[in-house]
């Protein structure tokens, strides 16, 4: 009997000391549940406020609330009814064209006329 017990309370304190890690490993590893927990609300917090990530939106946003300098709305002024708002902000200027002053093609320059130069076809000049 004296045996049988003694193998008992070993049994019984390493049962115990199993306990009593499954129960430190639980507290560890609640505590890193709730970290984690903290962790998200954290990033997602970061994401909300981040300035880089949406820059390109609030750009767009804000170039495209653009007012026209002639419009008046505000103090002693019709409220915003005749508010643009502007899509299209840089328009390719078109290249003025090239015309000959004597003969009055386009693409060439009255100093370099085939006509005016040409001795064959006179002085006369064309209108």
């Amino acid at each position: 009997m004296t045996k049988e017990i003694e193998i008992l309370k070993n049994e019984n304190s390493y049962h115990k000391n199993e306990i009593d890690i499954l129960n430190v490993s639980l507290k560890l590893s609640n505590d890193f549940e709730e970290d984690n927990k903290k962790l998200k609300l954290e990033i997602d917090a970061l994401k909300k406020n981040s300035t880089f990530s949406n820059s390109s939106t609030k750009l767009d946003n804000l170039l495209g609330i653009q007012r026209c300098v002639f419009d008046k709305a505000g103090l002693g002024y019709e409220n915003m009814k005749n508010v643009k708002h502007f899509k299209i902000f840089f328009v390719k200027k078109e290249e003025p064209q090239i015309c000959c002053n004597y003969c009055g093609r386009l693409g060439h320059i009255s100093t370099s006329c085939f006509f005016r130069n040409n001795l064959c076809c006179g002085k006369t000049r064309k209108i």
